[in-house]
């Protein structure tokens, strides 16, 4: 890990606690990683990848920064808050899904300053010849970043985030995490594997996309970068559907799961995201997956902004 540059742009190491009241609840040891407090923008899990993200595009002299995802992508609100910080210019070619309006990410951007410009399209490929085009025009050097910064580099931020959370001297039976591009997933899956390998990882899948290939060839990718001499398969994760009525459309287990986090614990999730992971962990509590003496770490990624563009 230590051979790949990265930037110092988050507030690290996040806080682990345990959510007393819904260990009581669940029949379970809950605790909780805070990744909403990561320390640039409001937080979240896409910080721990733009550290090496942001950190290649500066070796590679990039001037702009483009990236890509939904009309209220954390991701993308993230990617801009970090190039503010770090003097490089952000350009945004979001789908025109979901909230377009003044609100959430739309809104913080706004305040940024960023150029943000919506494509009606559903193709991704689309949108990355767009960023060629906007950047030749341009005429400045430019790097870009996939959807969610899922990417085997992107990986590397949670692979290292299992690394900080064996090196805060916590042990973990189960992690369960939000999967909407593959990245975080991947990251904690692999990272597991290397420093805790007797936590089992969940990804909850709030996208319709193959996650059970997506995750694997990240897997590879990310630790054939680290040089791992490791067979990574299918086996070594598991997912659980919680897309509900469809990507960034609210679910009612989604709701009743940020309700429920918000009145036992005083902790918000959103409804696109961590809500609808949070609903796979009752889930599975509910189903008997976890013993009382098991220890669930869930991965709070952020999302705040998108909290506040959506109706539930």
């Amino acid at each position: 890990m230590k051979a790949f540059e990265k930037l110092a742009l988050g507030v690290f190491p996040t806080p682990v606690h345990k959510l007393e009241n819904i260990s009581r609840l669940l029949g379970t040891q809950v605790y909780i990683k805070r990744d909403d407090m990561t320390g640039l923008g409001l937080g979240g899990n896409k910080v721990r990848k733009l550290e090496y993200l942001l950190a290649d595009a500066k070796a590679k002299g990039a001037q702009v920064v483009f990236t890509t995802g939904g009309a209220q992508s954390n991701h993308a609100m993230l990617t801009a808050a970090a190039c503010r910080k770090l003097g490089m210019t952000p350009v945004l070619i979001l789908k025109k899904r979901g909230v377009t309006a003044r609100q959430g990410n739309q809104l913080l951007e706004h305040l940024m300053g960023v150029d943000v410009r919506l494509m009606d399209t559903d193709s991704y490929e689309d949108i990355y010849a767009e960023m060629d085009r906007v950047g030749q025009e341009m005429g400045k050097p430019y790097y870009k970043i996939p959807c969610g910064g899922s990417n085997a580099l992107g990986t590397l931020g949670y692979v290292d985030c299992v690394r900080e959370i064996r090196d805060q001297g916590m042990q973990f039976d189960h992690i369960i995490c939000a999967e909407g591009s593959g990245g975080t997933m991947a990251g904690l899956a692999l990272g597991a594997k290397l420093y805790m390998p007797d936590t089992r990882v969940t990804g909850m899948m709030v996208d319709t996309d193959p996650f059970d290939r997506i995750t694997v060839d990240l897997m590879r990718e990310a630790a054939a970068l680290l040089h791992a001499d490791i067979v990574i398969s299918r086996e070594d994760f598991d997912l659980r559907d919680m897309c509900g009525p469809g990507y960034a459309i609210s679910s009612q287990e989604g709701n009743a799961a940020v309700a429920m986090m918000a009145e036992q614990e005083g902790l918000f999730l959103d409804p696109v995201y961590t809500g609808k992971a949070f609903a796979g962990l009752i889930a599975m509590a509910e189903e008997g997956a976890f013993a009382p003496d098991d220890r669930v770490l869930f991965l709070h990624s952020g999302g705040a902004g998108g909290l506040f563009a959506v109706e539930m």
